[in-house]
């Protein structure tokens, strides 16, 4: 099944998935992705993203490709520049910034992404990407130079959410960044899910099961676990648990 009819799977029959996502400065050797794999061979982890808002070392293909040679989940890109394209996954997030307005994230990486991905075998899923305040200033804030949609204001990512499904987005992603101090409020991905018919993943800041739990509840499909999987590894055995047993 492709990685998009998964979400659309989840959101049709009103469950849940998680995704777990690789900083490829941080999981490039293989001793680091073999455990990365024996962890997710035991929880119900839907899909692993791979990719960053900035890499400062040349280890995206390394890391790539020894995810595809140890991990038995979907492999899906969730690119920060048109560098980290590659045929080594399945499926790339097409991220356009529509919480900014930075021109090149809207649409000027697209076009230098375009040949490449024509040419590749890759799912291409569009994806109406917004950055939200959550508590800190992060790298995809200081990359972007946009600033994130205020954390109070969920009126605000429901219109910009409902613009981009107009336009044609596919899905939606909430996302507080790496190294959020708190995670997008529920009030939040509730007025989105209020607002678009599209699939909704929601990341940064989820450190605790009962933080997922909120998330699936106000309507997330899908929420995604980075830095807290890297300073907690049992963490993600919760957070899975949390997305079986939803009310």
């Amino acid at each position: 099944m492709s990685f998009f009819r998964t979400l659309q799977s989840l959101r049709i029959h009103n469950r849940k998935g998680v995704a777990v996502l690789i900083d490829p400065d941080k999981v490039h050797d293989e001793s680091r992705m073999k455990a990365m794999a024996e962890l997710l061979r035991h929880t119900e982890v839907t899909a692993v993203l791979i990719g960053g808002s900035l890499l400062t070392q040349d280890h995206f293909n390394q890391c790539l490709k020894l995810a595809k040679k140890h991990l038995e989940l979907p492999l899906v890109l969730f690119p920060g520049s048109p560098d980290q394209v590659s045929d080594h996954a399945d499926a790339i997030l097409l991220l356009s910034l529509i919480s900014g307005r930075n021109a090149e994230l809207l649409i000027g990486h697209h076009v230098s992404a375009a040949p490449k991905l024509s040419k590749s075998s890759l799912e291409i899923i569009s994806t109406g990407y917004m950055l939200v305040d959550c508590g800190n200033n992060t790298t995809a804030t200081y990359v972007s130079q946009t600033f994130p949609i205020p954390h109070h204001k969920p009126e605000i990512a429901a219109v910009t959410a409902m613009a981009g499904e107009m336009i044609g987005m596919k899905c939606m992603y909430l996302d507080g960044g790496s190294g959020a101090q708190m995670p997008i409020s529920p009030e939040m991905i509730r007025a989105v899910r209020n607002a678009v018919a599209t699939p909704i993943i929601t990341g940064g800041g989820i450190r605790h099961e009962d933080q997922a739990r909120e998330a699936f509840a106000a309507g997330a499909d899908m929420v995604v676990i980075g830095t807290a999987v890297e300073e907690n590894p049992d963490l993600l055995f919760s957070i899975t648990n949390a997305s079986t047993y939803v009310g």
